[in-house]
């Protein structure tokens, strides 16, 4: 019979990721789509205390960021158009009020340090290596907050600056946690605006850049999610319509080959039950206040009770909350 697809042999790693350990994840919208999967299953996770990043020299600086014990300053801080911005953080930290966006960087970067300290996997996702020099600093940022393109100088990172700007941090993050393992991926959204061809030559510089890192530390493996989606999933049909975003199946399809590479039986069982529980959360019935609802509501309930008695790490309360706010106070 004709094969009519490519597919991409399953990969063992000499690791695992289980709902007892501590997850980051930072880098581009990959790893932002990988993060929120792992938060909705209930993993001990962080996601992105930068916003989104997509260039290794911003991804390292903000680590390093986290690896420091000094507050952002307010000088970091820049006005333009009424808000305020850090050139190491993404749009969503912006805003009118100085003092404030300060405090919420200051904030997020505080909680960011506490969790890196027990930091068990990494998940590294490296979106571009097209980077924005600011001309008045000389320095690669992380977002150009919309500022005159005439400030900044367009750059195509090398393959050997990629992998000096991450292999000192790599080597800090080691240091800080001996049983520290790291998935590395280039992001497999497509930069676009930055042209075809170039979207291709900033591709294949960062996956011989994760290449050498993953050949220079033994505890750095690289995860294909840019071939999956290049090979594999190799239709438009696994798109967003703007032809660059992959769709929710192709997500979910990348998603489930992680599982495949990084989760054990017991972990994949737990995920299984979360499912379900999730499941339910997202029903939305025309009659709330109907016995048979409010009968499903109580058998949800229960069965939350029962998988955080059996798995004292799981924390459904946004889910029990939900539950609770539908439940008629005279049918208890």
């Amino acid at each position: 019979m004709a094969k009519f697809r490519t597919q991409l042999s399953s990969i063992a790693y000499p690791f695992q990721i289980a709902h007892q350990q501590t997850i980051l994840c930072i880098g581009s919208c990959f790893a932002k789509n990988m993060g929120r999967h792992l938060s909705n299953y209930k993993f001990d996770s962080s996601l992105n205390p930068f916003g989104i990043l997509y260039n290794p020299v911003s991804i390292s600086e903000g680590i390093n960021l986290l690896l420091d014990k000094e507050p952002f300053l307010p000088e970091a801080l820049f006005e333009y158009q009424g808000l305020w911005h850090s050139f190491y953080h993404h749009g969503q930290f912006s805003g009118s009020d100085k003092s404030a966006v300060l405090d919420h960087i200051n904030v997020q970067l505080k909680i960011a340090r506490t969790f890196l300290q027990k930091t068990d996997r990494l998940i590294l996702t490296l979106g571009t290596a097209a980077a924005f020099q600011y001309k008045k600093t000389e320095k690669i940022i992380a977002n150009c907050h919309k500022l005159p393109g005439n400030q900044f100088n367009k750059k195509l990172l090398s393959v050997a600056g990629c992998v000096l700007a991450l292999s000192q941090t790599l080597k800090q993050l080691r240091a800080l946690r001996p049983d520290l393992e790291v998935v590395l991926s280039v992001s497999p959204i497509r930069h676009l605006r930055d042209g075809l061809i170039e979207n291709q030559r900033s591709k294949a510089t960062l996956l011989l850049a994760a290449a050498e890192l993953e050949k220079t530390f033994p505890f750095v493996h690289y995860f294909p999610a840019y071939e999956i989606m290049m090979d594999d999933l190799r239709d438009y049909r696994f798109y967003e319509s703007d032809y660059a975003h992959p769709s929710v199946e192709a997500i979910d399809y990348i998603w489930n080959y992680f599982q495949d590479a990084f989760f054990a039986g017991d972990t994949k069982a737990i995920l299984e039950e979360v499912g379900k529980v999730l499941q339910a959360a997202r029903h939305r019935p025309f009659h709330v206040a109907s016995k048979a609802h409010q009968a499903f509501l109580r058998k949800q309930l229960g069965l939350i009770e029962e998988l955080e008695e059996q798995y004292r790490f799981l924390d459904f309360e946004a889910e029990r909350s939900g539950f609770l706010e539908q439940i008629d106070g005279e049918s208890i």
